[in-house]
């Protein structure tokens, strides 16, 4: 299976069309195509999807050092990873007109690739993670930046969701000791989720990969000691021992996988397993709730791991999901 992940990442990672830029022009100079614009990041139909591709291939070659893809990887990666290449991500970075560029999501995702980097064995991935600095840093202070003045979460279940954006990059802020970071993105899901209760789950959205109420409980439990999270919890969902809100039970149906939009619903079943397999994991031996969200992370991931390839619209991300889940 991991062989599998990696080959469908390789084959979408330098592909830069289709492409779907989010891409402000200052003027005629700036309509330029993906590759130009992201050096790095050009491939995997979108910037985000090129990050957590890299992501996942990583993740995959320190886990299973022998995988057959490994000689690919390191080339597609030491081909790309250069300094000429981040001054040109940089460049547009730091562009005025492209300020909050992929924010939170790609902003997350990207941090999630520099702690996969800082964490391997792999001799190249020290000097790797090295010359993606000047990135990482600029992330780091757009966080740092952002949160203080971020009045509101977004609980919608798209690239605009601030639970996940946050939950990654409190894993990254922790594990690279940016104790500011993390402080500060302890101190903005307390005060934006700390007294949310009785949880409606008013989900999915016809277009959505993300659980809302699940993203937002799997942010807390990583904020929050594991006694004040299980009461929490008991507080954002009361019912759930019940098997309600029925809707987070109930994998989300799939009618056109070739519909980009409607194909998100996959990553939906993928991120739910995701969530519902680590919540499942922090409550108390013989809690009623781990046999009910362990079965619904099952059903969940199962209907979506045999549709990771069935069209480019899903292709292209789709597994980076699958292993979140099956890491859980």
């Amino acid at each position: 299976m991991a062989s599998r992940f990696a080959s469908l990442a390789l084959n979408h990672l330098t592909r830069e069309y289709p492409n779907k830029l989010t891409h402000a022009l200052s003027g005629p100079e700036d309509a330029q195509g993906p590759r130009a614009l992201h050096p790095i990041f050009y491939g995997s139909y979108d910037w985000h999807s090129c990050v957590h591709g890299y992501w996942l291939l990583l993740r995959l070659l320190e886990r299973y050092p022998e995988l057959p893809e490994r000689d690919k990887i390191i080339a597609v990666v030491d081909a790309h990873f250069t300094a000429e290449n981040v001054a040109g991500e940089m460049h547009y970075l730091q562009q005025k007109q492209h300020n909050g560029f992929e924010r939170p999501y790609g902003w997350a995702w990207f941090l999630a690739l520099a702690q996969q980097l800082d964490a391997m064995t792999l001799p190249q991935a020290k000097g790797w993670a090295k010359t993606l600095a000047p990135m990482t840093e600029f992330f780091v202070k757009s966080f740092c930046d952002f949160l203080p003045k971020a009045t509101y979460p977004l609980r919608v279940g798209s690239h605009f969701n601030t639970a996940f954006a946050l939950a990654l990059t409190l894993d990254y802020a922790r594990s690279a000791s940016r104790k500011k970071l993390a402080s500060l993105i302890e101190e903005t899901a307390l005060r934006w989720h700390l007294e949310d209760v009785n949880c409606q789950a008013w989900e999915p959205g016809g277009d959505e990969f993300l659980s809302p109420s699940l993203m937002e409980a799997e942010l807390m439990r990583r904020v929050l000691a594991p006694q004040a999270f299980i009461t929490w919890f008991g507080r954002f969902l009361p019912h759930l021992a019940q098997g309600q809100p029925e809707t987070l039970f109930v994998p989300a149906t799939v009618t056109d996988r070739t519909d980009g939009k409607i194909g998100h619903l996959d990553g939906l079943n993928l991120s739910r397993a995701w969530c519902q397999r680590s919540l499942a994991a922090a409550l108390p031996a013989g809690d009623a709730r781990i046999t009910l969200l362990t079965r619904s992370a099952d059903k969940h991931l199962n209907s979506a791991l045999g549709h990771l390839d069935s069209d480019y619209a899903g292709e292209h991300w789709l597994a980076t999901f699958a292993l979140l889940a099956l890491e859980a």
